[in-house]
């Protein structure tokens, strides 16, 4: 690669991150629509510089286009909500099945309960989802199987557009530790049934709560 190519891919990637973090924090908020011109002339970059960081997006999920050439921040739809979550409770469900097959189970769920939303009334929505999202990737992780936190890790993305869309105390009610305990008493159990009972509740209320306030 030469020392251009290589400029050049930096970057791109560093416009993808400043545009992945304004899609995120509300910068551009849901509905936005991303164009090729205005971001170029924000940003400092080339349109084709924008155009890549664009598709990258629009891959992922967090953008989504409407009209020819035109792509626009992904508002998630009641279906959308109820669709990411069936696909965490699958992905999360196989998790805990295969961390109580691990000789260190208990060990991992004394690290986890360890790791419990615990928040405060000083930390921001974005930050007390971010320490609910990293309870929940620790059970991924701790199963050792890279294709499934690979797959998991992959809509983490999807996962904060459906929290941040909507951040008021009905959605927060869904990061407390009263909310997870139920999953640390099922792990301890060790039957893998009652755990994805649990988890699947646990889903359903989020999808219940998030996707009560998306459009149809």
């Amino acid at each position: 690669m030469s020392l251009a190519a290589l400029n050049r891919s930096t970057l791109r990637e560093q416009l993808l991150d400043r545009l992945r973090e304004g899609i995120l924090d509300g910068t551009f908020p849901p509905g936005s629509r991303m164009a090729e011109v205005e971001l170029s002339t924000q940003f400092g970059v080339s349109r084709g510089t924008v155009r890549e960081a664009l598709r990258t997006l629009q891959n992922s999920g967090l953008l989504e286009g409407r009209e020819r050439n035109s792509l626009y921040v992904r508002r998630l739809s009641r279906r959308d909500i109820d669709e990411l979550f069936q696909v965490r409770d699958a992905l999360e469900g196989k998790a805990v099945e295969l961390l109580l097959q691990l000789p260190s189970a208990q060990d991992v769920v004394d690290a986890m309960e360890r790791q419990l939303p615990e928040t405060t009334e000083l930390m921001t929505y974005a930050q007390r989802f971010e320490i609910d999202l990293t309870f929940h990737q620790i059970v991924v992780e701790s199963t050792g199987n890279a294709m499934l936190l690979n797959m998991w890790s992959g809509i983490k993305d999807m996962m904060r557009i459906a929290a941040l869309a909507w951040a008021d105390e009905t959605a927060a009610s869904l990061m407390t530790v009263a909310h997870h305990q139920p999953i640390i008493d099922a792990l301890r159990t060790g039957d893998a049934l009652q755990v994805r009972k649990v988890l699947n509740s646990h889903m359903l209320a989020a999808a219940e709560k998030l996707g009560a306030k998306a459009e149809d």
